[in-house]
């Protein structure tokens, strides 16, 4: 027996149900069959339990702009909060809760969190507010979360409610592709956007965080619409299978070249970036297929290009590629993207570059250092930058590596 066991075995043992497990236990038991549209009230009815009102549900837009309030019985609807110059959407940047005082009680916003990706945000006015409100609500907002993510497999309530323009098919597609936009452990954390958000076609990203490696794949498939996002579906399908097979970077950039040379046409590709990144020891790989070279980015700057050696773009039938490395720092930062975000041309033809991208990121990243934050404002700076114009997807990956270990998170105090 261990230590911590003989410690565990000392101690006496409560089993008798508290008020705070009664009040979450009940959306335990009863989440696994509860039809989506009687989530509001059941919560609704959990939060007057313990001396809560006017409770409000917000769902990130799809351009991360608005937050927009979930229709529902017993739910508050308010008009959609800007994510930006907002309590609720300062909740859902920084992943906190923000306490507003008013005339007649505290209202809270908390985020909805689905593992470390933000949801939303929810919003309750209570009389008074202590450390044992914070921490009951706080829990309750992360399994309201966690029933919103897994009802939406079943339901089109809550993309409907996101959603605040027509989407094309070809996005339709491409987001229901996607991992979540945000993923955070103590090594490593990770954020993407893509834009334009209702319309775009060739671009997707893919990553999973198997053991201490973390693998990650951005795709750009030629043209537009619906061929290009049947394209990048294949892509990322063919990358996806690879990874699940243990193959090396350069055999899944060959898996991934010979599916997409077998179903499409010979002049038809698709560029990439595959990597994989040790988070204990920061030890990065990738091959490049025809993509824009990923930035390092340290103390908020542009340190330079990961240059290396490349290969054709996937269908094309290039050689067998050379894996470049690097070792990173712990808070180096890696900014992946595609080429539709330095190819625009402005208003008299002068092209959007590089350079341009660059300052970008200076600028951005000293104002919001968090990196869901930083990709979101990035992208919504160069949407600005050219004009407003996006006439090319244009889709952002940040990783940042810290190091460490998450071994902290399995002790019981």
């Amino acid at each position: 027996m261990n230590e911590q066991q003989g410690r565990f075995d000392e101690i006496p043992v409560d089993r008798r149900e508290g008020f705070g497990e009664r009040l979450l236990g009940v959306l335990l038991d009863r989440a696994h069959e509860m039809p989506p549209q009687l989530i509001a009230p059941l919560v609704a009815e959990e939060v007057a339990r313990m001396g809560g009102r006017d409770v409000s549900v917000l769902l990130q837009d799809y351009e991360q702009l608005m937050l927009m309030p979930l229709p529902g019985r017993g739910l508050l609807i308010e008009k959609p909060q800007p994510v930006s110059g907002s309590p609720a959407g300062a909740a859902f940047l920084e992943a906190r809760t923000i306490e507003v005082s008013m005339a007649d009680g505290t209202r809270m916003f908390l985020p909805l969190l689905d593992g470390s990706d933000q949801v939303g945000v929810m919003a309750v006015t209570l009389d008074a507010v202590d450390d044992d409100d914070r921490r009951l609500l706080r829990r309750l907002a992360g399994l309201v979360a966690d029933m919103v993510v897994t009802k939406d497999s079943y339901t089109d309530t809550f993309t409907m409610t996101r959603r605040r323009a027509p989407m094309s098919v070809a996005a339709e597609i491409q987001w229901a592709l996607l991992p979540p936009l945000r993923m955070s452990v103590p090594q490593v954390e990770v954020a993407g956007i893509l834009e334009p958000a209702y319309d775009v076609a060739g671009d997707s990203f893919d990553y999973a965080l198997n053991g201490d490696v973390l693998h990650i794949a951005m795709v750009d498939a030629m043209g537009h619409g619906l061929s290009a996002a049947v394209m990048a579906t294949a892509a990322i399908g063919a990358y996806r299978h690879s990874r699940r097979s243990a193959v090396s970077l350069s055999g899944i950039y060959a898996y991934m070249d010979e599916v997409i040379a077998a179903q499409f046409e010979p002049e038809q590709f698709v560029t990439a970036q595959m990597m994989q990144l040790n988070v204990a020891t920061g030890h990065l790989q990738w091959v490049n297929a025809g993509h824009p070279w990923p930035l390092l980015i340290r103390d908020h700057a542009v340190v330079g290009q990961l240059e290396g050696s490349t290969t054709l773009p996937v269908g094309f039938g290039g050689q067998e590629p050379q894996v470049s490395e690097r070792t990173l720092q712990p808070g180096d930062r890696v900014l992946c993207f595609t080429d539709g975000l330095i190819e625009e041309h402005l208003a008299g033809g002068e092209q959007f570059g590089l350079p341009q991208l660059i300052d970008a990121i200076a600028e951005v990243g000293r104002n919001r250092p968090g990196t869901r934050a930083m990709v979101r404002d990035l992208s919504h700076t160069l949407k600005r930058a050219r004009g407003g114009v996006t006439t090319d997807d244009a889709t952002i990956f940040l990783i940042e590596w810290r190091g460490g270990t998450a071994d902290h998170l399995t002790v019981i105090d």
